[in-house]
Formats: C-alpha cells, structure tokens, sequence
C-alpha cells in the first residue's frame, strides 16, 4: 500500500511543477501484462482466502512473481525513474531470498504502524536476526494514516522512482483536440505559447 501514497505525491508535485494527469497517456511500458499480472498475483497470493491454504508454496509464489515484475521493469529501463524503481525491487527480492521467501518486519516497526504479523503467510514475517536486516521493513507509517504499513529501503526507492515517473510523463507535452502537441502549462498556470 506504500506505492499508493507514492502514486498520490507523483501527481501532486506534477501538478506543483506545472504537468497535467493527461501527459501520462504518453506513457507507453513493456510487457504491461507481466508488471500488472505480476503485481495482481501478489495481491491474490496476500488475500485472506489464498493465504490460508497456500502453505509452503507461498514463498517460492512470491519470489516467481517479485521475479517477473523486476524482469518487466528491466525492459522498461530507459524509462526516467524505472532505474530507480530495479533497484528497489533489487533491494526488496535480496532481502526477500535472504530470508527464505519472506520480507522480515521490525516488531518496533509492526507495532508503531499498528499491526501484527498474521498467522497465515504473508510476505511479512518477524525474524529474530534476519539477513540483510538493513534492507528488511524497518520503518512504518503511523497508525493513524489510512492503509498504514511497514515499508523498506527498497519500498522507498520503489516509490521515489514512481514519483518520478509520474511526474517526468505529467510535464510532458499533451496532444491537443488538432492533433499538435501543445506544451504543459508553467507552473504559473497558464499553457504556454
């Protein structure tokens, strides 16, 4: 859910730079159905119902997928602000495969953002010494924010480079009703001319 807030600042500060939300229809990604199939799969493997029959499949469920997004996004490379989304995902799955399919989350962490770790699997799991502690979700949003959550260093390169999409596909120039490209309007408001 950390992503959403991401997606939410990208447009706010695109919108503060002057972008309109329509130049994102200039943006144009690879393999679209692995990033969304991908990303889809996650949030079924994550729910309620599948969680509790999945057993000892989830981890390796959850890497396979985590795998295809980070393949996806490679293709997607030249994109401004897709690097930065690789290496957080990079950061994520080593901290993932390091901790047997599972991101370790800080009690400190879980506790600030008011949640536990569900008995079911999950992706989230609390290790007494986990590897790769630095790269694992140690930080959290507080309670009191809608869908808050313990999040990584990697989540946070995640969302800087969503932003950045976000925002780089906002001031892009946007096709007017004629067909020409007419150029994102100042920060003054106004579209230039």
């Amino acid at each position: 859910m950390f992503i959403l807030y991401a997606v939410v600042i990208g447009v706010l500060v695109g919108l503060l730079a002057g972008g309109r939300p329509g130049g994102l229809a200039s943006l144009r990604l690879r393999w679209q159905g692995a990033i969304v199939g991908g990303l889809l799969f996650q949030v079924v493997l994550f729910a309620g119902p599948v969680t509790e029959r999945i057993g000892d499949l989830g981890p390796p469920l959850y890497v396979a997928s985590t795998l295809v997004v980070v393949a996806a996004m490679v293709r997607n490379r030249a994109v401004t602000g897709i690097p930065v989304v690789i290496a957080g995902a990079l950061c994520n799955l080593v901290a993932v495969l390091a901790n047997g399919g599972f991101m370790p989350a800080s009690p400190t962490a879980l506790a600030a953002a008011g949640r536990v770790v569900p008995a079911a699997y999950s992706n989230s799991s609390q290790v007494a010494d986990p590897a790769a502690w630095p790269l694992t979700d140690i930080f959290a949003l507080p309670a009191w924010l809608p869908l808050a959550n313990v999040f990584s260093v990697g989540d946070v390169l995640i969302g800087a480079g969503v932003a950045i999409v976000i925002v780089v596909h906002m001031r892009r120039p946007v096709v007017a009703d004629g067909g020409a490209l007419e150029p994102a309007a100042p920060a003054g408001g106004a579209p230039a001319h």
